[in-house]
């Protein structure tokens, strides 16, 4: 091994392997242009955990098991915070809960977790039945046969969905422009993240990187469409709306002195919901189609499942435990192709993680992609094999080697609303069609904030008799 000196000092290793800095512009260079491709490399030639020296005193340590997550988001989560890398995505989405860090985030966390518990995301399911069965009458309308991009329509189903049970507001004829602005966008934050400049001022960084006027156009779209949304609220219209939702809450929030949630926090939330809300359900639902769509025995059993408990009728909650396999496919799926896939942040204080030492101001980077598909962990890890999510296979497995959401007390708020989400759309699109891919094409991963499809998905929609 080629890496730094990694001397044992009264018990405690010097320093993780990894290159030393005379590497690292070659690295550096393959991280910029294919990030996931670096990271194989970076673990293949060092370990389970490597660290990158970068700069005098700082360095990056990207940790691969699921023990490293589990210490790292959950047991010593208080000596972590959002990575510098975070900052250019506050350039276009603000102090969100995705992006904010201590005491503001404290304050919306406290404020929003209520909306999200199980009970209340079940009153949700019939917007979300009503906007799935929207879409398939729109696709009954079609010619069988007819070719779709499956990560545009997931994308605007999943619009749909979060915009009439999060925000009371149709948002149907917005689908192709905030599709084309989340994409600008994601693309965006992560030109910016290359930058150099970055770790000095992302502000700095963004005004410097080709393209920045189209990114800001891109995020006066979304603003608009956020804009829109809360004057029709004040002014009393609502989608839909039967209970109070995510955007009341909002509203009608109120800080220990009494004073209402700032127009621009209140413009920063709905936008972070709106980005993070609809996208990693439509990329993990793009993905799953594709796979299945290649393996036809998984989706034959989907078929008999689903056939078989719902008898053509739209899942229930009293369904969910039933859906076995349903379930199992999608988690299958968001192994192989984790919509969030890495997860950083920086260290507030020294710390040791498997035994090895992280300094204050470090970044540590543990990434669901390479966690998900740990060879020591999963068998076959980059087959597609969804019986491995089955009771059977599963026990025993750690509960930090499979981390869609993320863990610990900053994981994903909306897991619950997004796993209902996901079983619905999936089961009621099974119900009524089938989706090929196109001979000839195969997909390839888009490495930005999510990891989108790179080219439109194109898939022929085919009515199961």
């Amino acid at each position: 091994m080629n890496g730094e000196p990694t001397g044992d000092r009264h018990g405690i290793r010097a320093r993780a392997p990894g290159p030393r800095p005379h590497r690292m512009p070659g690295l550096l260079r393959l991280a910029v242009s294919d990030p996931i491709r670096s990271m194989y490399q970076t673990v293949s030639r060092y370990g389970d955990v490597v660290r990158l020296p970068l700069a005098p005193g700082r360095g990056i340590h990207l940790f691969c098991r699921p023990e490293h997550v589990e210490h790292v988001l959950v047991d010593r989560e208080q000596r972590y915070g959002k990575a510098f890398t975070y900052r250019p995505l506050r350039e276009w989405i603000g102090l969100g809960l995705i992006t904010s860090d201590g005491e503001l985030w404290e304050t919306q966390r406290r404020l929003i977790q209520p909306l999200f518990s199980h009970r209340q995301v079940e009153n949700l399911r019939p917007l979300m039945v009503a906007a799935v069965d929207r879409m398939l009458t729109e696709w009954d309308s079609r010619p069988d046969g007819t070719v779709v991009d499956a990560t545009g329509v997931m994308s605007g189903l999943t619009l749909d969905i979060v915009g009439a049970s999060l925000f009371g507001a149709d948002l149907t004829g917005d689908r192709d422009s905030v599709y084309d602005a989340v994409e600008t966008l994601q693309d965006a934050v992560t030109k910016v993240i290359k930058n150099p400049l970055t770790w000095v001022s992302p502000r700095a960084a963004r005004r410097v990187s080709p393209g920045f006027r189209q990114w800001d156009r891109a995020k006066d779209t979304i603003d608009q469409v956020v804009a829109r949304v809360i004057a029709d609220r004040r002014a009393g219209r609502g989608h839909g709306r039967e209970r109070p939702d995510l955007l009341d809450a909002l509203l009608e929030a109120r800080y220990e002195d009494g004073s209402a949630i700032s127009p621009g926090q209140l413009r920063d939330e709905i936008v972070t919901f709106f980005m993070a809300g609809h996208e990693t359900s439509a990329t993990c639902l793009a993905w799953t189609l594709y796979l299945l769509s290649t393996a036809p025995e998984v989706r034959e059993r989907l078929e008999e499942e689903v056939d078989s408990v719902l008898a053509g009728r739209p899942p229930t909650q009293e369904d969910t435990d039933k859906l076995v396999w349903t379930r199992a496919v999608l988690h299958e799926a968001m192994r192989l192709y984790p919509p969030v896939w890495t997860v950083e942040r920086d260290a507030a204080a020294d710390d040791e993680v498997g035994g090895w030492p992280v300094r204050e101001g470090d970044t540590v980077i543990v990434p669901p992609y390479l966690v998900h598909r740990h060879p020591g962990v999963w068998e076959s890890p980059e087959a597609f094999d969804p019986s491995r999510f089955l009771p059977d296979r599963a026990a025993g497995r750690h509960r930090h080697a499979f981390i869609p959401f993320g863990g610990g007390k900053r994981g994903c708020i909306g897991n619950a609303f997004a796993m209902i989400e996901v079983v619905l759309a999936l089961v009621m699109v099974t119900q009524r069609y089938r989706l090929d891919l196109l001979p000839g094409f195969e997909p390839v991963p888009k490495v930005t904030v999510t990891l989108r499809p790179l080219h439109e998905m194109a898939m022929t929609l085919r009515r199961r008799d």
